[in-house]
C-alpha cells in the first residue's frame, strides 16, 4: 500500500480528490492532508510517504518550493502538482524542481488514476532495482570478504618472503592498513562449545556462528575474522590496535561472548594473543592466541585466557632462525635441523613451560606450512602433526615434543628428497600446486626460486621442459582461466575480477585477456550462455 499526502489550501479540492478515486482498492492510502507546503514538510518528518499531490499556488509555501524541498530532503518521494491552464509557466518550473507529473484542474478521475498507477509502477521498479543493487553489493562484499579471509589465513599460516608483494596484495583487497610498518594488531582465537547432552547443537549452529562473527567484525573498524579448517568450531579475529580504531580488544571479547550467548545460546572460549607490531610478527601473534586458547579448561563454560605470553621477551623465534630451519628441511639435512631445534628447545632448565610450548608450536606451524607448500599432506604426516599438537598441549612432555617434531621433519625431508632427485619433475609439481593456490599474489620466477631454494636459471629451464611453457606464460594463462570462471558470475565487476586474479588494474587485465581469448572480458561475459 503506497502512502499519499494531499496538499491544497482549498478544503473542497481536498474533499474532491478523496472522492475521485477508490484509493485503497487501487493500492493507495491517504495518510495526511495539508493546506500548504510547510505543513506537508512537517508531516513528512513524522510519516513515511511515497507520493505527494500538491497545488501549485498556496500561501506560506507554494507547490514549487515544496517540490524543491522534497527533492533535497526526501528524494524518493514522487510529487504530482495540480495547476490551472493559465499556470503553465509554473508547471514548467515545477518540472525542473523534480515534479514527477502534473494534473490540470478540474481533475479528471481517469487522468488521476492513470498518473497514480504510472507512479506506482515506477516506485515498484525502483524498489526492485534497489533490492537488486543491494544484493549485488552484498555479493561483491561477500566475495571481497572471502578473499580477505583467505589472505589473512595465508599471512599467519604459510611461508612468504617479500613484504612489498604482500603490501601490494593487501592494497588490492582493501586491507592496506595492515601493511603499514607500525601496524599493531592482536589476535583472538574463539571456540564455541555446547552442552555435552546435545552434541549435534554445535553442528546445527556452526554456520550461524560464522555469520555472527562476520557481522561483529563488519561493525568494527579495523577488525577482521577468518577461519582455519585445521581447528574445529573455531573462528579467529584480528583486531587493529591504534588510536584511529576506537574499539578495544576487551570490547571485542565482550561483544563476542554477549552475542553468541544471546543469539545462539552457546558458550565461548577465547584465547587472546599479545599485541604484535608489523606483518612479520603476525604469525607470532596468531600462535600466541592459539596457545592461550589451548590453556582453557574443558567443559561448556565461557572463558577468556590472556597469558600475555609475548611480553616477557623470552620467545626468540627470529626470521633468521626460521630461515635456518627451512633451509635444513629443503636442503634435506635432518642433522642440521636437529641442531637448530635443540639450540632453541634443548635447554629446558632456562626455559619456562610457557616459552617452550610457544616455540614448539611455532616450529610445528613452520613444518605444517612446508607440508602445504610442497603438497605432501599424506595421512602419515597428518597423523604426526596431530601427535605433535597433542604433545604440546600436554605441557609435561618436552622430550616427547622434540621427538615428534624431529619425526615430522624426517617424514617431510624424505618427501622433499624424492622431489629433489626426480630430475626436477616433482619439484615442478610442487611449484604448480603453489601457483594454483597463490596465482593472485605477486609472483615472479625470482621469488619462486627463493621460496623453493632453486637456482632461478635452472628453475626456468626445468619449468619449460616439464610444463611446455615458460613460467610467465603459464602464470598468465592460469590467471586467464581463473578469470573466465569469475566472469560466469555477472555480479562481479571487471575491476573486481582483475584484482581477484592478480592484475593491478582492469585496463591491463582487459588488454591481456583479449590477447589470449580474442575477446575483451565484457565481450566474453556477454557471449556466455
Amino acid at each position: 500500500m503506497l502512502k499519499v499526502i494531499i496538499t491544497d489550501d482549498e478544503v473542497q479540492i481536498l474533499k474532491g480528490l478523496r472522492m475521485k478515486v477508490n484509493w485503497e482498492e487501487e493500492g493507495f492510502q491517504i495518510v495526511g492532508e495539508a493546506s500548504n507546503g510547510q505543513e506537508t514538510l512537517e508531516l513528512l518528518q513524522t510519516i513515511d510517504v511515497d507520493v505527494v499531490i500538491t497545488d501549485i499556488r498556496m500561501p506560506i509555501m507554494d507547490g514549487i518550493e515544496l517540490a524543491k524541498r522534497c527533492q533535497e530532503e526526501f528524494p524518493n518521494i514522487k510529487v504530482i502538482v495540480l495547476s490551472g491552464y493559465s499556470e503553465f509557466d509554473y508547471v514548467r518550473r515545477a518540472m525542473q524542481e523534480g515534479v514527477k507529473d502534473y494534473l490540470l484542474k478540474p481533475v479528471d478521475p481517469d487522468e488521476l488514476l492513470e498518473i497514480l498507477l504510472k507512479v506506482s509502477k515506477e516506485i515498484e521498479e525502483e524498489k526492485r532495482n534497489e533490492i537488486e543493487s543491494a544484493r549485488i553489493r552484498w555479493l561483491a562484499n561477500s566475495r571481497l570478504q572471502e578473499v580477505q579471509e583467505q589472505f589473512l589465513l595465508y599471512l599467519v599460516r604459510d611461508e612468504w618472503l617479500e613484504i612489498p608483494m604482500i603490501q601490494e596484495r593487501l592494497k588490492q583487497i582493501q586491507l592496506e592498513d595492515l601493511g603499514k610498518d607500525n601496524i599493531k594488531v592482536q589476535f583472538l582465537t574463539v571456540e564455541v562449545r555446547g552442552s555435552e547432552n546435545n552434541p549435534d547443537l554445535l553442528k546445527e549452529r556452526w554456520i550461524s556462528f560464522q555469520m555472527l562473527c562476520k557481522e561483529i567484525a563488519k561493525n568494527r573498524l579495523g577488525t577482521y575474522c577468518f577461519y582455519n579448517p585445521n581447528y574445529g568450531n573455531v573462528i579467529h579475529f584480528l583486531n587493529t590496535i591504534n588510536s584511529e580504531y576506537p574499539h578495544s580488544t576487551q570490547s571485542l571479547v565482550n561483544d563476542i561472548q554477549k552475542n553468541v550467548k544471546s543469539y545462539l545460546n552457546l558458550e565461548t572460549v577465547i584465547g587472546v594473543g599479545s599485541v604484535v607490531t608489523g606483518l612479520r610478527e603476525f604469525k607470532n601473534g596468531y600462535i600466541a592466541s592459539l596457545f592461550s586458547w589451548s590453556q582453557s579448561q574443558l567443559g561448556s563454560v565461557s572463558q577468556v585466557i590472556d597469558e600475555k605470553i609475548m611480553e616477557e621477551g623470552v620467545f626468540q623465534f627470529s626470521d633468521d632462525l626460521e630461515r635456518k630451519l627451512t633451509n635444513a628441511i629443503e636442503g634435506v639435512d635432518l642433522i642440521k635441523f636437529q641442531e637448530h631445534l635443540y639450540s632453541m628447545l634443548g635447554d629446558t632448565i632456562k626455559q619456562s613451560l610457557l616459552s617452550f610450548s610457544f616455540l614448539a608450536n611455532r616450529v610445528l606451524f613452520l613444518l605444517s606450512s612446508l607440508v602445504k607448500k610442497y603438497g605432501i599432506e599424506t595421512k602419515e604426516i597428518q597423523h604426526t602433526i596431530w601427535k605433535c599438537q597433542q604433545g604440546i598441549w600436554e605441557l609435561n612432555s618436552q622430550s616427547k615434543v622434540r621427538d615428534y617434531l624431529i619425526q615430522l621433519a624426517k617424514e617431510i625431508i624424505e618427501k622433499v628428497r624424492v622431489k629433489r632427485y626426480s630430475n626436477g619433475k616433482l619439484v615442478i609439481e610442487s611449484i604448480l600446486h603453489y601457483l594454483n593456490e597463490h596465482y593472485a599474489s605477486e609472483i615472479s620466477l625470482t621469488s619462486l626460486s627463493s621460496l623453493f631454494h632453486i637456482n632461478s636459471a635452472y628453475l626456468s629451464d626445468s619449468f619449460k621442459n616439464h610444463v611446455g611453457q615458460n613460467f610467465s606464460e603459464y602464470l598468465v594463462n592460469l590467471r586467464i582461466e581463473k578469470a573466465k570462471q569469475f566472469l560466469n558470475d555477472k555480479e562481479l565487476r571487471i575491476i573486481d575480477i582483475a584484482y581477484l586474479v592478480g592484475f593491478s588494474n582492469s585496463s591491463y587485465f582487459s588488454t591481456v585477456f583479449k590477447k589470449h581469448v580474442g575477446k575483451t572480458p565484457v565481450e566474453y561475459r556477454n557471449s556466455i550462455n
